[in-house]
């Protein structure tokens, strides 16, 4: 059983909740918010998600965010010096989900399709079909993301249990 006293079980804890709590924001939107705005027209989902955009971007989500994204890399480089250990296999894939699945996921895709939607002008036909194109493409990825998040969290509170 893990204790208080291992640096490891703080720091998987706090990745299965980070994971567990980013796993639920990408769920929302996925679920209910993106569904939402793709019933608006063009211009209101647009300055909409514009707007989340910009109020996304505060310390409490990037700490979440990030702070989780910390203690998996973390612990992925940990569990290359105890590859022995039993549960080494799957701390490394739970944190690979969260690095690779929700973070680069992250950078690589949402935040390319956040940075066009940014400068789009909602009211432009230019702004309608990159709207299009946008709650497909950006959902995708969302989906994505949820779901290397929830199954990341699923891994670390297997082996918080342990």
């Amino acid at each position: 059983m893990a204790t208080a006293n291992n640096l490891h079980f703080p720091l998987m804890l706090v990745a299965a909740l980070g994971c567990g709590l980013m796993a639920g924001v990408f769920f929302a939107f996925s679920t209910f918010v993106m569904p939402a705005l793709a019933r608006l027209q063009p211009p209101q989902g647009i300055a909409a998600m514009q707007s989340m955009n910009i109020t996304a971007i505060n310390p409490l989500f990037m700490i979440a965010l990030f702070g989780t994204a910390f203690a998996c890399l973390f612990l992925a480089v940990s569990v290359l010096f105890k590859w022995h250990q039993p549960s080494a296999f799957y701390l490394l894939a739970g944190s690979l989900l969260y690095l690779i699945g929700a973070i680069a996921v992250t950078i690589a895709f949402n935040v390319p399709l956040n940075d066009a939607l940014a400068i789009v002008k909602p009211d432009s036909p230019e702004g309608a079909t990159l709207w299009a194109r946008y709650l497909t493409d950006w959902t995708f990825w969302n989906h994505v993301r949820t779901i290397a998040s929830l199954a990341a969290a699923a891994l670390f509170t297997v082996l918080l249990l342990k």
